[in-house]
């Protein structure tokens, strides 16, 4: 399940650090405070739309596009869910370890450890059938 406050606060947090503008730079500009605008990002609090459109304004950026991005980023994730099912914690990491989440479809199966929608590697691996004895893997890392 995807939250929407979390794909909001992770574009607009994606924005910001594209910028190069830190926290205080950016609520000053939106006349929010600091700690309020930390908590956004992180999506922990929800934005009304004026703040939205305060944020996006001192960011330079139209509301409409940071909500595209957002649209992009929770259609990725309802795709993901509807592709493959999960199959329990990736090799290594402890049971109900936060952000880790590995999925299998046939052949191939992904790791997934997000740290949220534009914070996340990926581990995809591939498996073979080959002559008797151990199988292939091949493995891709994005990040």
């Amino acid at each position: 399940m995807v939250l929407l406050r979390r794909v909001i606060g992770d574009a607009l947090r994606a924005r910001r650090l594209a910028q190069h503008r830190t926290l205080r730079e950016v609520s000053t500009a939106a006349n929010v405070s600091l700690g309020y605008l930390s908590e956004i990002e992180r999506g922990h609090k929800e934005a009304s739309s004026e703040l939205l459109a305060a944020i996006c304004d001192a960011l330079g950026a139209r509301l409409s596009e940071m909500l595209s991005d957002v649209n992009a980023m929770v259609s990725l994730a309802e795709q993901m869910d509807d592709v493959v099912a999960p199959v329990g914690p990736p090799e290594g990491s402890a049971a109900g370890e936060s952000g880790d989440t590995s999925f299998t479809d046939g052949n191939v199966t992904v790791q997934v450890h997000s740290d949220g929608p534009l914070r996340t590697t990926l581990q995809a691996r591939i498996t073979t059938p080959g002559p008797p004895g151990p199988r292939r893997d091949h493995s891709v890392y994005v990040g």
